[in-house]
């Protein structure tokens, strides 16, 4: 088959199975999320039993999904909350936001600045939040239907050993596929995993710090950049301007702030900016690598394009498992001759599943034999 043939083909598949994985999303994200979930909870539970030792691994497991569902269940209090917050002090957050838009509008000689409440209920506006209501809410229907995901899936999980057999009877390759799905399973784990110590580090110090800056309702908007890290790249940067936002539209600036109205509003914004951007930018770029490790492989420009993609197909289940699905798909890409040259492409060094994976390994091997011949 000639190049240009093979080349047609890919792009034809390619499209075949985009579209096949944005009609069918309304069942295949949450059963991504689960399963994503469910590798979340099999790391906190191997944790728990490397470190107790006296546990047994049933017993981790029950304390692992307790961890996961508390802590799901303190965050959705923290947003209601923080929400509650926000709303008893509507009144005078509008009235700092529609001083500051009218400020905006005599800087640049403008007159008839619209208040807020006439940008929110314009055309553009209900169309805006109208779209980001049916995504909340979509998400939020399939928790359920996530939970119950996650329940079949450890039930499931005491014969998936068996199947495995009974469908690969070879021992060889029943092996390399074992091989290849429990190094695609511990780069997934490791991943979330550190990507919820990272996030969670990051949440407890901007806290903090939130707090010592005087910012309102400091738990809501650390709680949103816990969610926020997840989401990778874009989501860091959103999470290092959501804090200052609120803080610029707060209706009070607290006492150490220099400077006189209005202009203290934008240097008590600059100072939780910078504080905030602080621990994004430092723990993002010199802790969070080195946690990472070889989990997260993947070239910085394919991160992006990922997120983007997957975020056109399965919204915002797909923005925040980009990276994970992009790993999985660049570790299964690496087992055939055929596609490595995708895995290639999508990693960061070249090898895909680094020098101590399995692909690794087996590079090593065939440059040693070309290098023996």
């Amino acid at each position: 088959m000639s190049r240009a043939a093979t080349t047609g083909i890919w792009i034809i598949a390619t499209g075949v199975i985009i579209a096949f994985l944005y009609w069918t999303r309304a069942i295949l994200a949450p059963f991504a999320l689960a399963v994503f979930l469910f590798l979340t909870i099999e790391g906190f539970a191997t944790m728990i039993d490397n470190w107790t030792r006296f546990l047994k691994i049933g017993h981790a497991r029950i304390i692992a999904i307790l961890l996961v569902l508390g802590g799901f269940i303190g965050f959705i209090g923290l947003m209601a909350n923080g929400i509650a917050e926000f709303g008893r002090d509507a009144g005078e957050y509008e009235n700092k936001i529609n001083g500051l838009i009218q400020e905006a509008y005599d800087v640049v000689h403008m007159t008839g600045a619209p208040t807020l409440q006439e940008l929110l209920f314009n055309e553009t506006g209900q169309r805006f939040f109208a779209t980001i209501a049916n995504a909340t809410g979509d998400l939020s229907g399939d928790v359920v239907l996530i939970l119950i995901y996650v329940a079949f899936l450890f039930l499931a999980q005491s014969g998936w050993t068996r199947k495995l057999d009974n469908i690969f009877p070879e021992v060889e390759a029943r092996t390399q596929v074992r091989e290849v799905g429990d190094e695609a399973r511990r780069g997934i784990e490791s991943y979330l995993w550190t990507q919820t110590v990272i996030s969670a580090l990051i949440t407890v110090l901007t806290y903090f710090s939130l707090l010592a800056l005087g910012v309102k309702n400091a738990l809501f908007l650390s709680a949103l950049i816990f969610v926020l890290n997840y989401i990778p790249t874009v989501g860091s940067i959103v999470a290092a301007l959501v804090p200052p936002l609120f803080a610029l539209v707060q209706p009070s600036m607290p006492a150490w702030v220099p400077g006189v109205p209005p202009q203290d509003t934008y240097i008590y914004a600059g100072f939780v900016l910078a504080v905030v951007s602080f621990w994004q930018f430092s723990i993002g770029n010199f802790i969070q690598p080195r946690m990472m490790g070889e989990s997260l492989n993947l070239s910085s420009l394919v991160v992006l394009l990922a997120l983007a993609v997957w975020g056109v197909v399965w919204g915002i289940p797909g923005m925040f498992l980009s990276a994970p699905l992009t790993v999985l798909m660049m570790v299964l890409f690496a087992q055939s001759d055929g596609t490595r040259w995708i895995a290639i492409l999508l990693s960061s060094d070249g090898n895909p599943q680094g020098k101590g994976g399995l692909q690794g390994e087996r590079l090593t091997a065939d440059a040693a034999q070309d290098g023996g011949a």
